[in-house]
């Protein structure tokens, strides 16, 4: 129906406002469009900034506005009260616990685990040690003399807790004592310990011959990686959380609905995440009725 113009005042009346009641009556209710507040962890960023995001923007209106970080220092932040966000996703459900609990804040009451990425040793294609794996061992390529290993710090990043259990792990299935001071050295080793954001940058600029990484995160970047042992290779397994007092609620609810949905699981795949079917950790009163709709129907 086309509305004329408001210069033709004999419009607006009988039958022109009995019209546009009807027509009121029936559009469908929309929710204000909010700004969504997403904290998250860095090895999702290029999923976050380039594929959901932008999704979730345009099929809901609302605007995506993320930051990205070590999990267990976005968990630190949250509880200092540092930065103040609708959502939280983290590669780790246990810190989760952090900031469940009157101890803690209460900032988390329920999660949900949606998807998972194993660790895997990235290489940059350039480093004169490529070709080594290929034809060699990976723990004895690391053990090489003079090659730039990057990793996370294990205190604030669960990736870089993963790469000392990994490592760990190698040292007793390869009978190597030693092996993993010999490729780690410290755990907080300043030599190799650096931002997560900043991996990708320094592997792809020659800064690093390898590093650490997820398999999203080697997927969206297209470095070559190796796989690791299923026997001893740790995984992310990623969680997302509204938090107590979001700012926005409703906006983070429609964000946690489009991540777990149709549109976000194949986001998810093409990222090279891999689905866990959604499954939700503590209060179920408290989680929004169309998420555990959605839970309902996923199980």
């Amino acid at each position: 129906m086309v509305l004329h113009k408001r210069s033709s005042p004999r419009f607006v009346g009988g039958l022109g406002l009995l019209a546009v009641a009807i027509w009121a009556s029936r559009a469908p209710a929309v929710s204000a469009q909010q700004t969504v507040n997403v904290l998250y962890a860095g090895s999702l960023v290029n999923l976050m900034e380039h594929g959901v995001g932008p999704a979730f923007g345009r099929a809901t209106g609302d605007r995506f506005q993320g930051y990205a970080g070590g999990s267990n220092a976005l968990a630190n932040q949250i509880k200092g009260k540092l930065r103040q966000a609708d959502v939280f996703i983290s590669a780790n459900p246990k810190v989760n616990a952090g900031l469940t609990g009157p101890s803690n804040g209460s900032w988390v009451s329920w999660y949900i685990t949606f998807a998972q990425s194993p660790l895997v040793i990235g290489y940059s294609p350039s480093s004169r040690f490529a070709a080594d794996f290929k034809t060699r061992s990976w723990y004895r390529v690391l053990m090489e003399p003079g090659i730039r290993i990057g990793r996370t710090d294990p205190k604030l990043d669960p990736k870089g807790a993963l790469a000392l259990q990994l490592m760990g792990q190698a040292e007793t299935l390869y009978g190597i004592p030693g092996l993993s001071r010999r490729v780690l050295g410290d755990p907080e080793n300043p030599a190799q310990v650096l931002p997560e954001e900043a991996l990708i940058g320094r592997l792809q600029s020659g800064l690093l011959d390898v590093a650490f990484f997820y398999s999203t995160e080697t997927a969206d970047a297209g470095i070559p990686y190796v796989p690791l042992p299923a026997s001893i290779g740790p995984k992310a397994v990623y969680t997302v959380a509204i938090l107590r007092d979001a700012p926005h609620p409703a906006g983070a609810d429609r964000f946690v609905a489009f991540l777990l949905g149709p549109t976000g699981q194949q986001l998810l795949r093409e990222h090279g995440l891999g689905l866990q079917k959604p499954a939700l950790t503590g209060a179920a009163p408290t989680v929004p009725r169309d998420l555990q709709s959605l839970l309902d129907q996923a199980n």
